[in-house]
């Protein structure tokens, strides 16, 4: 058994579940974290699919009651049941249909280290200009239920803005529904919901695209990265609801710009050999 693999997919898992779910950006921490251990190859290119799988499953255990309300509310056709999914679907849909055009074409040219910094940093500045924004203009959202189907379609619209490296999924959905009205909190929550849908469709695409490369010896890397993505993202999830609702994200900006600005600072003096 190769416990330097496993160590690596140990950390990488861990990486995975702490950052998914905040303004941080789980995909770009993943592709600096994975050129600086040399995590590449067939593994690396699924193993991220599995990862992200126990990432998501962590938000469907920590909202498995409502999960199942809403479940059985659809086979009742229970309205409130059918109005909530039907926000996650309206706000599914613009991410799924550019997603399934550009893809391929965005993996390809963005995903490096480079780009990621810049997205990070960019980001970082946005996430302080939409709290100061949420100070100066109050929410008109305080409740998920409150939200309507143009809300949904607005934060469906800004998660397609997390295809790119380092703008963070979570990021994009819990700022741009700030941005458009929604209180922190209510921001926060949708991204959670949302995320279900969205990362189920993508790690099914992309086990169906890349399901030759899975390896039954690949099995007890896979079994650590997804235990560990599972545990870090539970702990995670479960704090960040209590944290927003006494604090801004303007501490996770300022440690993106730093992250990034450091990223950058390493590729341009050499210090680090990333990748471009």
């Amino acid at each position: 058994m190769d416990w330097l693999l496993l160590g690596k997919a140990l950390l990488l898992g861990i990486v995975e579940g702490l950052t998914e779910f905040l303004p941080v950006s789980s995909t770009g921490h993943l592709i600096v974290v994975g050129d600086l251990i040399n995590f590449d190859g067939s593994t690396g290119q699924v193993f991220e699919v599995v990862i992200q799988l126990g990432a998501i499953l962590a938000v469907v255990w920590e909202y498995r009651v409502r999960f199942t309300r809403i479940g059985c509310g659809l086979l009742e056709r229970d309205p409130a049941a059918v109005n909530f999914v039907g926000k996650l679907l309206v706000a599914f849909l613009p991410s799924a249909v550019v997603g399934f055009f550009a893809i391929k074409a965005i993996k390809f040219y963005l995903f490096n280290p480079v780009c990621v910094a810049l997205a990070l940093i960019v980001g970082g500045l946005i996430i302080l200009w939409a709290e100061k924004r949420q100070r100066d203009v109050p929410p008109r959202v305080h409740d998920v239920d409150q939200m309507g189907a143009l809300d949904a379609l607005k934060v469906g619209v800004a998660q397609v803005f997390a295809m790119v490296p380092g703008t963070s999924r979570s990021g994009a959905t819990i700022i741009g529904g700030m941005l458009f009205g929604l209180d922190r909190k209510v921001a926060t929550e949708f991204s959670f919901f949302l995320a279900v849908p969205t990362m189920f469709a993508a790690t099914f695409y992309d086990v169906y695209k890349n399901w030759a490369l899975f390896s039954l010896a690949d099995i007890p890397v896979f079994a650590v990265g997804l235990v560990s993505a599972f545990v870090s993202a539970f702990v995670v999830v479960r704090w960040l609801v209590r944290f927003v609702s006494g604090h801004t994200f303007n501490p996770f900006a300022w440690y993106r710009i730093a992250f990034g600005l450091i990223i950058l600072a390493t590729w341009q003096f050499g210090w680090v050999s990333w990748s471009v």
